[in-house]
């Protein structure tokens, strides 16, 4: 199965059988990594192309500067990206920063984590998690 997953450096559409995943592939434009372990930072720039495009789940972090335990969740949060990908990526995204973005979500409270594929939510959970209770419940809504 071929999958569509998007460059978080130049945004290009990358077509990736799905078997090649594990395997550190690189965009076929810019040649730079299309997983690297860390969450992305997400802003206007690159919000719809990773977000409305590609096959793989993203999970989006919703968090503020200000925050005490979305900076206190963050460590636990960029810990996730080196287990969980690259079967689905991660996301930050500074609702300071990005307020319109935000409110597309709805986002009543942070921090507060979504998981979308293809532009569509898969599920929603608030609040800092436990790095154990964070992957399960992230298995629990991808599979």
């Amino acid at each position: 199965m071929v999958l569509l997953v998007p460059c978080p450096s130049c945004l290009a559409s990358n077509r990736v059988p799905s078997e090649k995943l594990d395997s550190a592939p690189n965009c076929g434009r810019c040649h730079k990594p299309l997983y690297n372990g860390h969450p992305i930072t997400l802003d206007a720039t690159n919000f719809d192309a990773l977000t409305g495009k590609g096959d793989l789940p993203l999970l989006i972090d919703f968090w503020a500067p200000w925050c005490g335990p979305c900076l206190a969740f963050a460590p636990t949060f960029s810990a996730a990206a080196a287990q969980l990908e690259p079967k689905l990526r991660l996301a930050k995204l500074d609702t300071e920063a990005q307020p319109q973005l935000a409110g597309r979500f709805g986002i009543r409270s942070i921090p507060t984590l979504i998981i979308v594929r293809a532009g569509q939510e898969l599920g929603r959970v608030s609040g800092a998690l436990p790095a154990s209770e964070l992957l399960r419940w992230v298995r629990s809504v991808v599979g």
